[in-house]
């Protein structure tokens, strides 16, 4: 299928097409797709109960040597891998979409994957010519998605208790927090059902994580799941994908420091519970949201002062999830 996409849009010659369809044998018998296998990558949609089921059928063929991966987003590992007999084989590899343009691979231990397993995906990952981040624990959203979706949800409490208009905030984030799209641009080229589906997975591990904003579960019972559908928090027209009209003019006029605030929170979550370091941290967030500059230098631009009192602010009118995290309160100390 995307060797046929690229063909399409002439990215690829018939040839070079015809050449990697070749090299793709389909089959639907699953003893005969397993045998000798040293790693499967599970991409069915996420849903336990469909896991639960294709992972029943891998353990009564899979060779003893063979590595469990798990191509989800947001389900837990660990839960996964006790669907098998063997979870300490049994790790997640998240590629980011769209794969072949995408660089970054999260890669995500269960609390029993061993060494070896982890070891093994990571230089596979690296051998496919991707880049891998290691995920330490298994944590609701891992990296990236953990500072993405609640943000999604931040851009449209700010757009409602500001009264400010979407193009407004988007411009900010592409021109001020140097994103490469603004952030609602963005949750409609994902799709807002996708965020739906992240967000309560997300929000049914940690309801810390995430502060759920209604208007996202509205727009997908609406059917308005973004440029896939024609319309979500902007409309679109066509079937080829179309840039919202941001300028810096705009940007000029909205302080998107709400926005930065909870996304620093939530990457200092990461780091003061050994999730991740701050250097792999900005590796994900470079290239899984194709940040143009480090998270936390745009930080130390807005001033890691106003970055707390912003929180501290907002913890008072809108409740605990904005509590300052610890390592942001250390951070002049570092």
């Amino acid at each position: 299928m995307v060797a046929w996409q690229a063909r399409r849009k002439k990215k690829l010659t018939q040839n070079d097409a015809d050449d990697i369809s070749n090299r793709i044998v389909p089959t639907v018998d699953l003893a005969q797709a397993l045998n000798d296998a040293d790693l499967v990558i599970e991409a069915v949609p996420e849903d336990m109960n469909l896991k639960r089921k294709v992972y029943t059928e891998i353990d009564k063929v899979a060779d003893s040597k063979m590595i469990y991966a798990s191509n989800t987003s947001t389900l837990p590992i660990t839960e996964m891998a006790s669907l098998t007999q063997r979870p300490e084989k049994f790790v997640g590899v998240h590629f980011f979409n769209p794969p072949q343009l995408m660089q970054l691979v999260e890669v995500i231990p269960g609390a029993n994957t061993n060494e070896d397993t982890i070891h093994t995906v990571t230089d596979f990952v690296t051998h496919v010519g991707k880049q891998p981040v290691l995920c330490r624990k298994d944590v609701a959203g891992f990296i990236v998605n953990r500072i993405f979706i609640p943000l999604v949800h931040e851009a449209v409490y700010c757009h409602e208790r500001e009264h400010v208009p979407m193009t407004q905030i988007d411009s900010a984030v592409k021109f001020r927090l140097a994103f490469p799209m603004g952030i609602f641009e963005l949750a409609d080229y994902t799709g807002l059902d996708v965020i739906y589906k992240a967000t309560m997975e997300m929000y049914a591990r940690d309801k810390n994580v995430i502060n759920p904003n209604p208007k996202i579960k509205q727009l997908v019972d609406e059917k308005k799941l973004g440029q896939k559908s024609g319309q979500g928090f902007y409309e679109y027209k066509g079937d080829t994908y179309q840039r919202i009209d941001l300028t810096k003019d705009q940007a000029a006029i909205y302080d998107p420091i709400k926005l930065l605030a909870v996304a620093a929170n939530n990457a200092g979550w990461l780091i003061s519970h050994d999730v991740c370091d701050v250097q792999d941290l900005e590796k994900a967030l470079k290239l899984g949201m194709g940040l143009k500059a480090g998270l936390f230098t745009t930080v130390q631009k807005f001033g890691i002062g106003n970055i707390i009192q912003t929180l501290n602010n907002m913890q008072k009118n809108y409740g605990s999830f904005y509590k300052p995290d610890q390592y942001l309160l250390n951070y002049n100390t570092r």
